[in-house]
């Protein structure tokens, strides 16, 4: 009976723990979601954008540029802001910020000028989502199922690459463009409100204690990525994304070509993503069985095989191959992505993850601007295939990376 009341406590804690697990990562999964959607439906707007302000593949791609870029240069800043004043305020402040930069250009009947500061906002505000989220429900799991809860977040990225994109191309069939958009901004601002009001202010702010900063600073230089090994896996990831990217800008225009009208497009990027959201399961499993350069050799070469195949079709065949193409074109993501951790210290990954996603995003903010470049010299059907040429440069650096996972010891999941 003596024993009972110290054994209490720790009955009483554990549901406590599970439920705050499942919030994080219920309140993570929901800003994932979004922040992905906000991203994304940007190709659903760019044909609209291209008809009303007489723009070219090149400043469309500048435009994508703009969201994009912002959302990858300010990833490391986020992390430091969260430092300072926690994760959650910050992230909750990043989506507000997100919101209302659509909702600006929904309602002011912004000009180019103002679309273009608009998209900049808005990339802002999605920078803290990747690298606080991810920590957020790293910390709350701290190695206790957190590979499977990862997985859920990034998941639940995918549900609103498909979602989202998909609602604003349906709310485009029966109203103004603006207005569709401004419906978007007011969802971001719920789900701000929701970070603000689900996740304590404190939960991700690490403690600090006097000497902290010094022991840091002074152990970050040995706890710092590995240079070859992290490098060449983030050449991989960038040259990844910027296939994607690149992708993705000229799908609308190449369907259109094809006779595809606008809710059509809404529906091809939803194909698409669904498939992505598949490809980041299964590749995740193909990366665990074949290992790294197994798993990106097969993928890049489907992704590439899969565009080939598709600039030729009519729009039902076209239609029929996204949601393969997508489990390529995305599987590779999940492979990387889950490999990042194997190549740093435990100390160093929130900072490596918020260089691999400055990395990667960077690059898919760049490759739309490049390719359009492209798609104006040789129009989008042909620059379409250029994209696929280049993703086949992943391979070399795959090989490359190889020799040094194998010296990792890797472990197959």
């Amino acid at each position: 009976m003596t024993m009972l009341p110290e054994t209490m406590p720790a009955i009483a804690t554990a549901p406590t723990e599970v439920a705050t697990q499942r919030r994080v990562l219920s309140v993570a999964c929901g800003a994932h979601a979004l922040h992905d959607g906000y991203t994304d439906l940007i190709y659903v707007l760019l044909p609209v954008w291209q008809a009303e302000f007489a723009l070219s593949y090149a400043a469309l791609g500048a435009l994508r540029m703009l969201y994009t870029g912002a959302m990858a240069g300010l990833q490391v800043p986020a992390t430091l802001l969260a430092r300072r004043f926690g994760a959650p305020l910050v992230l909750a402040l990043g989506t507000a910020l997100a919101a209302c930069a659509y909702l600006t250009i929904g309602l002011t009947g912004a000009g180019f000028a103002l679309l273009a500061t608009a998209l900049i906002a808005g990339g802002a505000g999605s920078s803290t989502q990747h690298p606080l989220a991810s920590g957020l429900v790293a910390r709350a799991y701290d190695g206790i199922g957190g590979r499977a809860a990862l997985g859920t977040y990034n998941f639940a990225g995918d549900l609103g690459k498909m979602a989202i994109p998909a609602a604003l191309a349906w709310l485009l069939v029966v109203m103004p463009w603006r207005h569709a958009l401004g419906l978007i901004g007011v969802l971001g601002l719920g789900v701000a409100a929701g970070i603000l009001l689900l996740l304590p202010r404190t939960f991700g702010a690490p403690a600090l204690p006097a000497g902290h900063a010094e022991s840091h600073s002074s152990g970050s230089r040995a706890a710092a990525p590995p240079r070859g090994p992290f490098f060449l896996l983030l050449a991989i990831g960038i040259l990844d994304s910027g296939t994607r990217m690149g992708f993705l800008a000229f799908l609308p225009f190449v369907l259109r070509a094809k006779g595809a009208p606008t809710p059509t497009i809404g529906l091809a990027l939803t194909l698409i993503f669904a498939g992505g959201a598949a490809g980041k399961l299964v590749c995740g499993l193909l990366g665990a069985r074949l290992g790294v350069l197994r798993a990106v050799l097969i993928t890049e070469i489907a992704t590439a095989l899969g565009i080939f195949v598709l600039a030729p079709l009519p729009l039902i065949g076209a239609l029929a191959c996204l949601p393969l193409i997508g489990v390529a074109l995305n599987g590779t993501s999940s492979v990387l992505y889950g490999t990042v951790p194997e190549l740093v210290a435990p100390a160093q990954r929130e900072r490596a993850f918020g260089l691999f996603y400055t990395g990667t995003i960077g690059g898919g903010a760049i490759a739309p601007v490049l390719y359009g470049m492209v798609g104006d010299a040789i129009g989008p059907a042909h620059a379409i295939m250029v994209v696929a040429l280049v993703c086949l440069a992943t391979l070399p650096l795959a090989w490359a990376l190889n020799p040094s996972l194998q010296k990792l010891a890797l472990p197959r999941r």
